[in-house]
C-alpha cells in the first residue's frame, strides 16, 4: 500500500521534518529532491523529525530529472494551487506518488504546464488565503489517498 510523498526542493527544515513523521506513521515513502534551503543534518529537521528519521524510508534525488529518470513511468500526482481539479478527484492507487512543490513558489512552472492533466490543488474558501502550509497540505491529501484506497 504504500504512497510516495515526493517534496520538490524543500526549503523548511521544519516542513520536512513533520512530513517525514508523516510519511512513517502513514506507511509512506518519502522522497526528496534537490536543492534543499537546508542540510539533511539540520537541528530544525531532526527536531521536528524527532526520532523518527531512521525508521522512514527516505530517497534523496540530485535533481527534478534524476528523478524523472527513475520514477517518470510510475502513477504521479501534482499538487498546485494552480490545479483546477480539487484533490478529491485524484484516482489514488496503491505506490502512488503525490508531488508537491516548494513552501515559496510550489512547483516550477514547467512542470504545472507538461502535467496539466494531473495538476490537483486543494480547494481554499478564503481569497485572503494564497495557500496552505506544506506539511498541512501533505497531510490531508495522504489522508485521502488512505482513506480511498
Amino acid at each position: 500500500m504504500p504512497l510516495n510523498i515526493v517534496l520538490i526542493e524543500p526549503e523548511i527544515p521544519n516542513n520536512t521534518g513533520n512530513i517525514g513523521r508523516l510519511a512513517l506513521a502513514s506507511g509512506s515513502n518519502l522522497h526528496l529532491v534537490k536543492p534543499f534551503g537546508f542540510t539533511i543534518d539540520d537541528s530544525r529537521l531532526k527536531r521536528a523529525g524527532l526520532d523518527y528519521w531512521q525508521h522512514l524510508s527516505v530517497t534523496y534525488y540530485e535533481n527534478i530529472d534524476e528523478f524523472f529518470k527513475i520514477n517518470g513511468d510510475k502513477k504521479i500526482a501534482f499538487l498546485s494551487s494552480h490545479g483546477s481539479k480539487n484533490h478529491w478527484g485524484i484516482p489514488f492507487e496503491d505506490d502512488m506518488f503525490l508531488v508537491f512543490g516548494k513552501e515559496s513558489v510550489g512547483l516550477p512552472k514547467p512542470l504545472i504546464q507538461k502535467y496539466e492533466n494531473q495538476l490537483f490543488k486543494i480547494p481554499l474558501y478564503s481569497e485572503h488565503v494564497r495557500s496552505l502550509n506544506l506539511a498541512n497540505a501533505v497531510s490531508i491529501v495522504i489522508y485521502e489517498a488512505l482513506k480511498n484506497i
